[in-house]
Formats: C-alpha cells, structure tokens, sequence
C-alpha cells in the first residue's frame, strides 16, 4: 500500500507537463537537475538555524540602541489566584472576581490589580521583540543582497518570458541552490519558534504563511519551477528588511528614524506584493506556461498557492492602511500586529475617571 501511494504522490502526471517523465530530469551531460532528495538538507540546516538565532539574540543586547526594559510591577503571592489564572482564564469575569475576593481576602479592586499585573508580567519585553527583528533584519538583508546577486545577471530577472524558456528541462545552478535551500531551512526555524515568539494578533496567518511558503518552495523545486520561485523570494525579502528594520528602530524609541522607514516599507511592500506579485509574477505563471505546454496539475496547484499568499498580503496591507491612517493623525504608538501591553497606571487613571 506505502509503495503504491508513493507511486501515486510522484507521478508524472502530477508534476510535469504531458509527454514528459521524471526520466527526463536525470542529470547528464553535465546538466544537474533539482531533484526532492535535495531538500532533504534543510532539516539539519533548520536546527542549525535555530542555533544560530540562539547564539545571535543571547549575545545580542539592547544598550547600543538605548534600549530601555519597561519596568513591571509584580504581583503579589497569591496561591487561590494564581491557580484560578493558570489553570481557569486569564481574564475572569465579574462574578469569578467577586468569588475571589471572598476567597482570597482581598478587595475587589486588589483581585483586578492583581489580574492586570499577572497578565503584564506574561507579556515580552521590549529587548525580547529588539532581538527577534534584529535576527530577522540580519537574515532578510543578508538573503535579499544574496538574491539580487544570484539574479541580477539573469534573462528572466528582466523578462519574465525567459522564465518558460525550455522548461522544464532547465538545469539547476549553484546559485539557485544555496538560495532555496537557505531561504527554506530559515522558514522551517521560523515556524518551529512561532509558538516561542512574540505573539501577535496576526498569528494564525504567521503559520498559514510560514506552511504555504514552505509548501509553495518545496513544489516549485521539485517540478523545477525553480526560475519563477526565486523571483517570488526576492520581492518578498524586499519589504521584509524594511519591515524588521523599521521595528529595531521602533524599539530604540529612534521615533523619527522608524516613521521614516515605515513609510518607504508601506510604499514597497503595496509596489512588491499588490502591484508586482500579482500583475507580473503570477501572470507569469498563469498565462505563459500554457504557451508552452498543456496545462497540468501542478500548474494550477502552483497558481493556488501563490494566490493564497496574495490573500495573505492583502491582509496585512489592511493593516499597514490602518498603522499609516494612525500615524497621519498622530496616535500611533505601536505594531497594529501587537497584542495589546497592558499599562496599569493608564488602567487606574481610565478607572478613577
């Protein structure tokens, strides 16, 4: 039965257009082709990953940027609210309140503090979000520098006809390797710590981001869509060093500096993902393959997949429309994409109002 679904998963017909077999994409005459042993590095390199984000966010601090620990109040030793915390809600409502009170013998008003400096003390700091976008920076600028590199001399980085230009037999380059291999093993690791990091209030769509790029590479290398996919990494860590570059300043309080930013990163990201993606990237894989070849399944799952992640960037311009109608009238102090840090000073004045 395992032999026969896995005759079934790779299938000729699955992957490659009519009239062609995997036979095909044998490597001969100096010719390498991509192959989905390949990929079988990226586990240990995602570790490897995982290492190094460790090594670089323990020995990254914030005293170069001024950065600043917001100091926390902590709550006070309450065995009866601590187990109603942990093991019942984070947030009670009126009626649990007034029940703890009774129980715990505190006042009212001592169960609510109590609540919002519990939940403070759970919030990341600001040194732990600096750390996080530096590691991100550090590998966005590294891996957008790396693939203008590796295309910059290429036909279809300038038209993306040349994109189709005899494929599927178009051999794999050294290049070409080291990007997706990187770029994969280094979206493995973000998936893995995603539960570790900081959260916020986008981050089903993190997970459904991180599996659709990882899903959307790992088919692309193995029916050599590999042209068309380095293009789609490219544009997309062109917002991102700006988007992480912009959070680092944001952190140091450099305010002036991060407004600056965020408005270039607005601008590419709406240019990149809602003008290029779709209107040149995937019209490139819709329209001109079948010029080529019949289409085939791949064809259209390929199609989908990028379309899921167009959806994904028209959320998150939403949001950044939103931060930006926030920033013209003043009254941005924070990531949209944040989980709201509760201030209980701000909570004791809103109450004694």
């Amino acid at each position: 039965m395992l032999d026969s679904l896995y005759d079934w998963f790779w299938w000729d017909r699955v992957w490659l257009p009519v009239n062609l077999t995997w036979s095909d994409l044998e490597d001969r005459d100096g010719l390498v082709y991509a192959r989905a042993s390949h990929l079988y590095v990226t586990v240990p390199y995602t570790f490897a990953f995982l290492l190094i984000r460790y090594l670089f966010e323990s020995n990254t601090t914030g005293s170069v940027c001024w950065i600043r620990q917001r100091v926390r109040l902590k709550a006070e030793d309450s065995p009866i609210l601590e187990h109603y915390y942990i093991s019942q809600s984070r947030n009670p409502v009126q009626a649990d309140i007034d029940g703890l009170s009774k129980k715990s013998s505190l006042s009212v008003r001592q169960v609510e503090r109590w609540f919002r400096r519990r939940r403070s003390q759970d919030l990341p700091g600001v040194l732990k979000k600096f750390r996080e976008a530096s590691w991100r920076f550090v590998f966005y600028i590294s891996a957008f520098i790396g693939g203008l590199i590796a295309l910059y001399d290429k036909e279809w980085f300038y038209d993306t006809r040349e994109v189709w230009e005899g494929f599927p037999k178009q051999s794999m380059l050294q290049s070409q390797y080291w990007y997706y291999i990187l770029e994969m093993s280094f979206y493995g690791s973000l998936l893995l710590r995603v539960a570790f990091d900081v959260k916020r209030k986008d981050f089903k769509e993190q997970i459904i981001h991180h599996l659709a790029t990882l899903v959307l590479l790992s088919f692309s290398w193995c029916a050599n869509y590999i042209r068309i996919g380095t293009l789609v990494m490219l544009i997309h860590d062109a917002s991102d060093v700006l988007l992480e570059s912009a959070k680092v300043f944001n952190y140091a309080k450099w305010e002036k500096t991060c407004q600056s930013i965020f408005v270039v990163f607005a601008i590419v990201f709406m240019v990149t993902r809602l003008i290029i993606f779709p209107f040149w990237l995937i019209h490139c894989t819709w329209v001109y393959p079948v010029l080529h070849y019949p289409a085939f399944f791949g064809y259209y799952f390929f199609n989908v997949m990028l379309v899921v992640l167009l959806c994904l960037h028209i959320f998150w311009a939403y949001l950044i429309l939103h931060m930006i109608k926030k920033f013209m009238f003043g009254n941005l102090t924070r990531d949209e994409r944040s989980d709201f840090e509760e201030d209980e000073e701000d909570e004791e004045r809103r109450r004694a109002a």
